[in-house]
Order: structure tokens, then sequence, then C-alpha cells
């Protein structure tokens, strides 16, 4: 249970990594996923559709659910329609890795061109979980 009242953490503001090309690093997020900003890819809550929407940190006892990316830890990124950005994705030469559907979102895995683990995420119930 969270206390509403006073300062508290309200989202998250971001993942930070080292990588060895800044640049050509932002331009894949840009090309691949059309995501853009100033000092990297800028997601703005305002344009999530769904009612409800969150964001998740989780912890896991070992690396499997990460593999095969590198780093020990994987980025989450919400997607309107998974289906169709998969389709999208793969016209641009980009491996989907793996699919599911867990009731209450869909799910699909990419690796960015730094070996990152991406879970593309498509938030179906609206229900917190």
């Amino acid at each position: 249970m969270n206390d509403e009242t006073g300062p508290r953490v309200t989202g998250l503001g971001g993942v930070f990594y080292v990588a060895a090309d800044p640049e050509a690093t932002r331009a894949w997020y840009r090309d691949m996923l059309g995501v853009d900003g100033e000092y990297g890819p800028q997601l703005a809550w305002s344009e999530e559709p769904k009612a409800n929407p969150y964001s998740l940190i989780s912890h896991f006892k070992d690396e499997q659910y990460i593999k095969p990316g590198k780093g020990g830890f994987m980025i989450n990124l919400r997607v309107n329609d998974l289906n169709g950005f998969c389709k999208k994705l793969k016209t641009k030469g980009v491996k989907v890795l793996d699919t599911a559907d867990e009731g209450y979102g869909k799910f699909a895995w990419i690796l960015d061109p730094n070996g990152i683990k991406i879970e593309l995420w498509e938030q179906v119930a609206e229900e917190l979980p």
C-alpha cells in the first residue's frame, strides 16, 4: 500500500546504461522503435491510450528471464498494438525472439544493437495487478 500524501515516488524516470556508440543506439531506437528525444528515447505518459497505465520494477533471482540479453537487466516498453508493431519491426529487419499472451498483457522480445533485451508489452487488462 502506498502513502498518497506527502513526498513520494510517482513513476519510472528512465533507464540508463553504457553503450559503445550512444548516437548509433539512439538512432536505432528512433528508426526501429519510433522513439526519440534530445537525450535518448523519451516516452510521455500523456500519449498512453490505456486506462490505468503503470510501470513495473521487477526483480529476478537469476538472469534466465533476461537471456539472451546482456548486462543483467531488461527494458520493458509499452506498445499499443503488439502484433502490428512486431510486423513493422520485422519489415525493418529486427528479429522478434518470442511472443506470449498472458491474459493481462501481450509480450514480445527483441534485442537492441547493444544486446540489451527489450520486452514489448501491450497492456490488455485495465485493472492494476
